[in-house]
């Protein structure tokens, strides 16, 4: 059963693996999905049941969706970028085409598009990155102007930057180590880039501690920063409370499932600091 809170759109269905590429570090997979294509949008994920009957998780895996495309040769489908780190993600990373997995969505909130031309900069970090594609083909056909920047700890961590240079207008490439673009932390080159683009709106996906970096920038130049937070997810539906994030609400604290209220949320309202939190649950 299919909590009522989640994404109305959300179907469960037993999704056929239509394709399974390795890209660099990550998988790029796609699964025959149907109607459910037509319904994402750039920001939604999907949960998909882990394992076999002989070794089957308890708890679903999240997966933000790269691209969903309603039409095709075998009607509409969803394409996933996925790290092979853990169980869970190697076992979906070992399907085959032609298998079927159990999978629900779409799920979460999508990013909003400014009712306006504007100057937009999508910021992401690692395969975390794999939303804003979609999303910069959106904004685009919008008129917005997009720059990305695109960051990792390597060179071999950044995905799709060759993709990423065709759907925007401008892309900055930064490396941790050095080894490509920008030598240095993403965060270090938003405010340069900001003044540069006269950027009026940030999206962003990536690591919690890039987010949060990202969110004091936007807040110092007072820009509207939406963000695709990145908190593990256990089940996808609003179940399991693994996913809860404290945003401010009235004189404290609230604590938001970022499955259901999220992933895409305003940065604004999220807290980031720790010590905050801590402050506001004893005051």
């Amino acid at each position: 059963m299919i909590p009522h809170r989640i994404n109305k759109s959300a179907v469960q269905i037993s999704a056929e693996v239509i394709s399974n590429k390795k890209f660099g570090p990550y998988h790029h997979m796609v699964f025959a999905v149907g109607e459910m294509a037509a319904n994402s949008r750039p920001g939604n994920f999907v949960a998909i049941a882990i394992g076999d009957s002989q070794s089957a998780h308890i708890l679903r895996r999240a997966f933000a969706v790269y691209r969903a495309i309603d039409k095709g040769p075998m009607g509409g489908s969803i394409e996933l970028v996925i790290a092979p780190h853990g169980q869970g993600s190697t076992w979906l990373c070992s399907r085959t085409v032609g298998e079927f997995v159990d999978l629900i969505g779409p799920l979460g909130t999508a990013f909003g598009v400014p009712s306006s031309n504007a100057n937009a900069m999508l910021i992401g970090g690692g395969y975390g990155s794999a939303p804003l594609f979609a999303l910069a083909e959106l904004l685009k056909n919008r008129g917005c102007r997009v720059d990305m920047v695109l960051g990792a700890s390597t060179a071999a961590k950044i995905f799709a930057p060759l993709e990423g240079k065709r759907s925007v207008s401008s892309l900055t490439l930064t490396t941790d180590d050095g080894s490509a673009g920008i030598h240095g932390q993403i965060s270090e080159a938003i405010p340069r880039l900001i003044r540069e683009y006269k950027t009026e709106v940030i999206y962003s996906c990536g690591p919690m501690g890039m987010l949060s970096a990202i969110a004091k920038i936007a807040e110092d130049f007072d820009i509207a920063h939406q963000c695709s937070v990145e908190e593990s997810m256990a089940c996808g539906i609003g179940v399991c409370m693994t996913c809860v994030v404290p945003i401010k609400y009235e004189s404290g604290i609230k604590m938001v499932r970022t499955c259901i209220d999220g992933p895409v949320m305003d940065a604004a309202e999220i807290i980031w600091d720790k010590k905050t939190v801590t402050d506001l649950l004893h005051s």
